[in-house]
């Protein structure tokens, strides 16, 4: 079982609580079929119970001396001591029970909660775990530790670079938008560097390995993930938070009412009554009926614990990429030269970039889909190294290429470029002269500003954070579209973690991301939710995986929260107010050990009822219109 805050787990709790919780169910049953029955003794219908009590119930009532040692009061510490009362007055089957919701509760919960081993075996499945190696007399495939730096490496299409290296041989894209924050696939020629853990595309590559697969980006962030978990904080759950108050009251009623009537049957009189039923079946139930409502609306909660702590987070962080974009480049400005027409610039372009797996090629051509210009095949197609790519449309030549590499083959030319600004861009020349410059960004969601501006007025989150490993100039740019304010760029996973852990030590946390690089941050948060489904990695270190890209999504999370941990309380405070006056009861001795576990059940079917309500959906799950704009 868990302990609170700061106590150390026992060795494969969720394993022991799922044996515990097996064998008191089969015991409970075996005891009610002897009690339908009728013709057995009454020993031999209470033996199943008293093993189940010898069984479960020792190691949590040693749990519990434990816990007095170190002064905690928890709600099973209470559920503790009801065991032993329940033993002392002969109610076996009240011993059971509490048991049975202990342990059970405690191993539903640990099972629905994600350990750090599932991510580190996600992201180690994830890499290859051998190498095809180039050597004289053909290809080898090798164990990964065995590259070594220089090492010729051979990376078939679709196939997921095993180290960091530089190409050799071979041209095509690759996929670093997991590991860097990146939006696009990114074009590779001899000379382009390339990151274990990308994504090759169509085209085979050869590349030289430059670092050892120890020492990869790749096994960086497996390093860092590792770190983050060990100092993952460690939350305190709704139910100790109350027990920690409730705990003590019930005792000081019981031990008073024992001592002034001199009458030890009021103190088992006031526990019966008193056995935190609210807290161990009410809360859970309420949590259970609201993952099952997420998953409706296509937010699948891996923690449970995010139910109880997203309400309370003030601080959310945000990744760029996939989060508050749509992780697309799109053609955003055509600067034209003097006396060229756009329209016959983007006919020429999209002509030509039909046959190019280049990242931006799709952007130019949704362009010219937008606006309803047509293409042309195009002949003489080439892409040689350094160069761009080159062929010609209607007879006419056209040349699409970089700032940097026009610069190198025609300094005239780039001298007279328009100024360099953030985003991606291209040269487009035809027949050998200037023709346009193309700019290309991620753009914001459709949403994103008015969200942005419903979190503070609408969740009462004190600072919104953009941390993102793009550059500097994309990132002020979305943050200046979507009112962010605080932003921090080129960050790097490492980087990332340490500005979480320094905003959760502050106050919790709530964190947005959807790249493998966003896994470290995912964890240190408070509470992590990943964004969208494009990396497993992401949703194994998040607490909530939320399927569909939407910001409103993020929203509808946040209320039925909220729902679950209104419902949560009215249903365990309310059962404590109920409990606590028939401990009163009890106490002054209108209320006998036997009525008071009647009264008990009583108030568990009422709380339960009530915290069933969070299953059921209501009229609306969020207040955040994108059309209305910035909410008020």
């Amino acid at each position: 079982m868990r302990g609170t805050a700061g106590e150390p787990d026992t060795v494969h709790p969720s394993r022991k609580n799922a044996v515990i919780s097996v064998f008191s169910i089969a015991a409970i049953l075996i005891h009610l079929v002897f009690r339908t029955v009728g013709h057995t003794s009454v020993m031999v219908r209470q033996l199943p119970l008293i093993a189940t009590l010898l069984f479960g119930g020792l190691p949590l009532v040693w749990e519990l001396l434990g816990k007095l040692a170190r002064r905690q009061f928890g709600s099973d510490l209470l559920a503790g001591i009801s065991i032993v009362t329940s033993v002392l007055l002969g109610e076996y089957l009240a011993g059971s029970l509490v048991v049975l919701m202990l342990s059970g509760g405690e191993a539903l919960e640990t099972y629905a909660v994600r350990s750090a081993s599932a991510v580190l075996q996600a992201l180690a499945k994830r890499l290859p775990a051998i190498a095809h190696l180039k050597r004289e007399a053909g290809v080898v495939d090798v164990p990964l530790d065995q590259v070594a730096v220089g090492d010729a490496v051979l990376i078939h299409p679709h196939e997921i670079c095993p180290v960091d290296g530089l190409v050799l041989e071979g041209h095509g894209v690759m996929d670093e938008s997991y590991l860097t924050g990146e939006p696009f696939q990114m074009s590779k020629t001899p000379g382009s560097d390339v990151l274990s853990g990308a994504i090759n595309g169509d085209a085979m590559l050869t590349i030289r390995a430059t670092k050892l697969t120890v020492d990869s980006r790749y096994a960086k962030i497996m390093q860092v993930m590792r770190a983050s978990e060990h100092q993952r904080p460690r939350l305190r759950r709704l139910g100790d938070q109350l027990g920690a108050y409730y705990t003590p009251v019930a005792l000081t009623i019981a031990l008073a009412a024992w001592l002034l009537s001199g009458d030890a049957v009021r103190f088992l009189a006031v526990l019966v009554v008193a056995t935190p039923c609210p807290l161990l079946i009410a809360i859970p139930v309420a949590i259970i009926g609201t993952i099952s409502l997420a998953a409706k609306r296509a937010i699948i909660i891996k923690n449970p614990a995010v139910l109880e702590q997203i309400d309370t987070c003030r601080t959310i962080i945000f990744d760029k990429t996939g989060t508050l974009t749509y992780g697309e480049p799109k053609l955003t400005d055509q600067i034209c030269a003097s006396g060229v027409s756009p329209t016959d610039v983007l006919y020429f372009a999209a002509s030509l970039e039909q046959y190019s797996k280049h990242p931006l090629a799709r952007a130019i051509l949704a362009a010219a889909r937008v606006a309803g210009v047509s293409v042309r095949q195009a002949g003489e197609i080439s892409e040689p190294p350094g160069a761009g790519l080159r062929g010609t449309v209607d007879g006419r030549t056209i040349q699409i290429t970089g700032r940097n590499r026009l610069a190198a083959q025609q300094p005239a030319i780039a001298r007279d470029l328009p100024p360099a600004a953030g985003g991606l861009e291209c040269v487009i020349l035809i027949d050998g002269v200037y023709a346009a410059m193309y700019r290309f960004r991620d753009e914001p969601r459709s949403e994103g500003a008015s969200f942005i501006g419903h979190l503070k007025p609408k969740h009462l989150f004190h600072k919104v954070m953009l941390v993102s490993g793009d550059r500097e100039s994309e990132v002020r740019y979305l943050a200046d579209r979507v009112g962010i304010g605080e932003v921090y760029a080129s960050q790097s996973p490492e980087e990332k973690l340490v500005i979480v852990r320094r905003e959760t030590a502050k106050r919790k946390t709530l964190y947005l991301g959807d790249g493998i690089n966003d896994a470290p941050a995912l964890m240190a948060a408070t509470v992590g939710v990943a964004f969208g489904q494009n990396s497993d990695i992401t949703s194994e270190a998040a607490g909530a995986v939320i399927l569909d890209s939407s910001l409103e999504k993020v929203d509808e999370l946040l209320h039925i929260s909220h729902r679950m941990r209104m419902i949560a309380l009215q249903s365990a405070v309310g059962g404590m107010g109920l409990s606590m006056a028939g401990m009163i009861a009890a106490a002054v001795g209108h209320l006998p050990p036997v009525a008071g576990a009647v009264a008990q059940e009583v108030i568990d079917v009422v709380v339960v009822l009530n915290a069933l309500r969070a299953a059921w959906p209501p009229k609306a799950l969020t207040d955040f219109h994108p059309a209305d704009g910035i909410a008020p």
